[in-house]
């Protein structure tokens, strides 16, 4: 997408930094720590290929969030001794593998995740993706700012895959070539990850949801059905902002329907902020020498502290289980994690930092699960008594505000114990109701 006008002492710069994937991967040691780029900013060529020095190496750890691609370095299990994946973020491809022992769980808060983990263990190498560089010597980190800037400040090495598809961003992402190693030329499309279109459920959480959105709010939301249903009824809705971790699809349609403008922001007025972007071509497409768009570090963008500087903060996540006292399970089943915590602590504390915020909780009433052991499948209510044994409590009770299925919403802050279950069984699914009033009983919740 961009590329420099003329040959100048830079360009002469990029050109002795220039090396193929085999002589990159070549600096990789026994030991070594290597940290990959976040989601669709990931290094598809390097990552395709580290399995091809398993000869040379042993005990070499990846950290990684997000990941798109499966790669033989951790999804054959062949490799398990000569490298281990450790992801703050669970997606499809690394969950499956959890068990082969090739992959493990990093707990975090997401605006803690590149700051606990220089600390726990220094990087030897960090691996990234950029667009290419302007004729001031220049290039962007493109898609993510997460942890991708801090990291790289305190690498050994820093190798990125320089790819013309990359859309350049500013703020945090912006990287000068006297700060980068090596670079791997590249030319791959970047990942896509298309919109989940929004059912009736989901429109009915997302219309409650909106209707509590007041004009002049800065909002926060994540990917799926459920985000997806709330913005496609904020159509109506004037001057909002964006303060958001993750950038996605649905705020590109508010800015092109006048909906987001930034003009009530008291941070950053006028500027949309987020730390990492994750969605379709007109997303990329959107974002590419985008003043508008800001990509900052996510110590700054999720720091609670900051978020909470936002009038009318809003922030809007989903959850997996809830029990009758608020506690929220986001990220595992029972014991077998899932996802990840990511930025939802971050954002729910934060909004309710700020004058005028509200954090929501989204969940329907209800799962359909296969019977363990069998091919039957049954209903469950999503909101229980107690969490499943083992479950992980992504957000503590402390820090429920605003709690929303397709039967209602529950406002939990600053409630007893004997309120939230009453406010709790209310919302939940009419078939659980009785259910649960009997069990909250039986153990005396209440």
């Amino acid at each position: 997408m961009n590329t420099v006008s003329k040959p100048n002492k830079y360009h002469d710069l990029y050109l002795s930094k220039k090396i193929t994937v085999e002589k990159a991967l070549s600096f990789v040691k026994t030991g070594d720590h290597i940290v990959s780029a976040l989601a669709a900013a990931e290094p598809r060529d390097m990552l395709s290929k580290l399995h091809t020095i398993s000869e040379d190496v042993t005990d070499v750890r990846v950290s990684t969030c997000l990941p798109i691609l499966e790669y033989p370095y951790f999804c054959d299990p062949a490799y398990k001794n000569q490298f281990l994946m450790e992801g703050w973020f669970y997606m499809p491809a690394v969950r499956k593998m959890h068990e082969a022992g090739t992959v493990s769980y990093i707990p975090n808060h997401l605006h803690f995740a590149g700051v606990r983990r220089n600390e726990h263990r220094h990087t030897n190498i960090f691996i990234g993706t950029a667009s290419p560089m302007d004729e001031h010597g220049y290039l962007s980190l493109s898609l993510s700012a997460t942890y991708e800037k801090e990291i790289a400040q305190v690498a050994d090495l820093v190798i990125l895959e320089v790819n013309p598809k990359m859309p350049r961003t500013f703020g945090d992402t912006i990287i000068h070539i006297s700060e980068i190693d090596f670079c791997v030329e590249a030319d791959y499309d970047i990942p896509l990850f298309p919109s989940s279109e929004p059912n009736e459920k989901d429109r009915i959480i997302g219309r409650q949801i909106a209707e509590l959105i007041e004009d002049g709010s800065t909002i926060q939301l994540g990917i799926g059905g459920i985000p997806n249903a709330v913005s496609a009824e904020l159509m109506n809705k004037k001057d909002l902002g964006i303060h958001t971790e993750m950038f996605t699809d649905g705020m590109v349609d508010l800015f092109e329907a006048g909906v987001i403008t930034g003009r009530k922001k008291t941070l950053q007025p006028g500027k949309m902020v987020a730390t990492f972007a994750l969605g379709t071509k007109k997303l990329y497409d959107f974002i590419n020498n985008n003043p508008g768009v800001v990509i900052l570090n996510g110590s700054y963008v999720n720091d609670p502290y900051v978020i909470g500087q936002n009038h009318k903060m809003v922030s809007i996540n989903t959850t997996m289980e809830i029990d009758l006292t608020g506690q929220c399970c986001s990220e595992s089943i029972g014991h077998r994690q899932f996802s990840g915590t990511g930025g939802q602590a971050d954002t729910a504390i934060g909004a309710q930092l700020s004058k005028g915020g509200k954090s929501f909780i989204a969940l329907y009433s209800t799962a359909n699960i296969r019977v363990p052991g069998s091919s039957e499948r049954k209903t469950i209510s999503k909101i229980v008594p107690r969490l499943t044994p083992g479950a992980v409590v992504s957000l503590s009770r402390n820090d429920v505000d605003y709690v929303v299925t397709e039967y209602g919403v529950a406002h939990l802050k600053g409630t007893s114990i004997r309120e939230r279950v009453e406010k709790l069984i209310a919302i939940a699914h009419p078939d659980f109701r009785e259910q649960l009033r009997r069990e909250a009983n039986e153990l005396m919740i209440w």
